[in-house]
């Protein structure tokens, strides 16, 4: 694939959105078949991160390397990532940091809000966003991302214990920091990150 050809963070970009959703799906379903605690899948994600920054590092530092990597991964890369890190890294790192920092049902929400909420805020924003808020950002693809991580908490919760003002004004609250924890790339802050550690921590 020539590099021309990247997509650009503007763009749909619609094959990199299935991918950020089947591997977050892959990672959860994993962890629900398997008999392995979450935190054994923290440390996966981590060396998955790892990994992944070592082979960003070294493709970025080879010429050659790099442009057998933009061939291979190119429907997926965007053209910012030609001389950059790549997403996949902090994506891993952003799942096992939440792993790492939080209880189970928090982690796990928080990596539903990665896996979920930020494609469909990007999907929105690129296809309906009219209303800028921030670069790169439309005040309709944060409300997406942010109607996706309110009924994230509702289907997950719907289990517990709980109903009523308790669960509305957890949701709320939990939806509204989901949808600002997916902001911080428009400052260059990579959102894989993000959204996992701050959703979490709110």
């Amino acid at each position: 694939m020539n590099s021309n050809s990247l997509a650009r963070r503007s763009d749909m970009h619609i094959l990199r959105k299935l991918w950020h959703i089947f591997c977050g799906s892959a990672a959860i379903i994993s962890y629900y078949l398997a008999s392995q605690p979450l935190k054994f899948w923290g440390w996966v994600a981590f060396a998955i991160g790892i990994t992944g920054f070592t082979l960003d590092f070294l493709r970025l530092k080879n010429k050659s390397f790099n442009q057998i990597a933009v061939k291979v991964l190119g429907p997926i890369l965007r053209k910012s990532e030609l001389e950059s890190f790549s997403g996949l890294p902090f994506y891993a790192m952003g799942i096992a940091l939440s792993i790492y920092f939080y209880s189970t049902d928090i982690a796990l929400l928080s990596i539903f809000f990665l896996v979920f909420a930020d494609p469909a805020a990007s999907f929105i924003g690129v296809s309906y966003g009219k209303d800028q808020i921030l670069p790169n950002k439309s005040l309709q693809g944060t409300f997406a991302g942010f109607v996706v991580c309110y009924f994230t908490i509702v289907i997950y919760t719907a289990d517990y214990p709980v109903a009523g003002l308790s669960l509305f004004a957890f949701a709320l609250f939990g939806a509204v920091v989901g949808a600002i924890s997916e902001l911080f790339s428009a400052f260059n802050i990579d959102d894989n990150i993000t959204i996992p550690v701050v959703s979490g921590a709110g």
